[in-house]
C-alpha cells in the first residue's frame, strides 16, 4: 500500500484551515446577530416607554389630573361602569358644562343628578356627573368614583331634601344627627349601591366638599384597567 500523496495531505490541511476560518466567521456573525437583536429590543423598549410617557403627559395636559386614568375596582357603578374599566378623569375646572354653574356657592364644575334631570345632562347612562373624590377629604384612603346626586348646604337636614329618594336612605333615622349637614357639599351614590354614600350603617363619607373632588369621569375604556390593578 502506497503512502498518501503530499497533494492529499495538502488538500486535507487546506480544507481544515478553510473549515476553521468558516467556523470562526460563522461564530463571529452569530455574535453580531445577537448583539443586533439585543440592540433592537432595547431600542423598541425605549420607544415604547417614551410613547407611554408622552401619552401620559398629553392626557395630563388635557385633563389637569394626575394620574388622568383610574381603574374601576368594584361593581358599585354597574352596569354603567364595570370592574376593570379604565376611566379618563378631568379636572372640574376644565371644559365645564353650563349646568354646573347652578351648583353651590360658586362654580364647582360638577352637574348633579338632580340638575341633570332638569337640564337633560347625563354621563354614563344616567343624569349628572360621575365624580372621583377623596372620602372625608382623606388622601390616604382609596378614592371613590360615584355619581354626584344633589347639593346640600351646611345645617340643613339633607334626608328631607326635595331631591332625596327615600329608598336610598336605608335604615337611617331622618331626625338623627347623621342627617344634619356639617358643611356644604355633594350627596353621592354608586349607581348599583342600595344607599347613598352618606347613609347606611357603614357611611362612606360626609357630604363631599368641592375641594375633595379629584375630577369628573369623562369616558371609560373596558378591560384596560385590569393591567393597572395588577401593579
Amino acid at each position: 500500500m502506497s503512502p498518501p500523496s503530499e497533494k492529499g495531505e495538502t488538500d486535507g490541511s487546506e480544507r481544515g484551515e478553510k473549515k476553521g476560518r468558516d467556523a470562526w466567521v460563522e461564530s463571529e456573525t452569530d455574535d453580531e446577530d445577537g448583539g443586533d437583536s439585543l440592540g433592537l429590543f432595547l431600542r423598541d423598549l425605549g420607544t415604547s416607554v417614551a410613547a407611554v410617557l408622552l401619552l401620559g403627559v398629553y392626557l395630563f395636559a388635557i385633563s389637569g389630573v394626575w394620574p388622568p386614568m383610574v381603574a374601576i375596582e368594584s361593581g358599585s357603578m354597574e352596569p354603567n361602569m364595570q370592574i376593570n374599566d379604565l376611566a379618563f378623569v378631568m379636572d372640574t375646572d376644565r371644559f365645564q358644562p353650563g349646568a354646573s354653574e347652578d351648583i353651590g356657592p360658586g362654580d364647582t364644575g360638577v352637574v348633579t343628578a338632580a340638575v341633570g334631570a332638569e337640564t337633560g345632562y347625563s354621563q354614563f347612562g344616567r343624569s349628572g356627573d360621575v365624580i372621583v373624590y377623596q372620602p372625608d377629604g382623606n388622601g390616604q384612603r382609596t378614592p371613590i368614583i360615584h355619581r354626584a346626586m344633589f347639593w346640600v348646604e351646611e345645617g340643613e337636614n339633607w334626608c328631607e331634601n326635595e331631591a332625596v329618594d327615600p329608598v336610598y336612605l336605608g335604615n337611617i333615622d331622618t331626625n338623627s344627627n347623621q342627617c344634619v349637614v356639617p358643611h356644604d357639599g355633594f350627596i353621592t351614590k354608586g349607581d348599583d349601591n342600595p344607599t347613598y354614600d352618606q347613609a347606611g350603617t357603614q357611611q362612606i363619607s360626609d357630604p363631599v366638599r368641592p375641594d375633595w373632588v379629584v375630577g369628573t369621569a369623562e369616558m371609560r375604556i373596558p378591560y384596560l384597567g385590569w393591567f393597572r390593578l395588577q401593579t
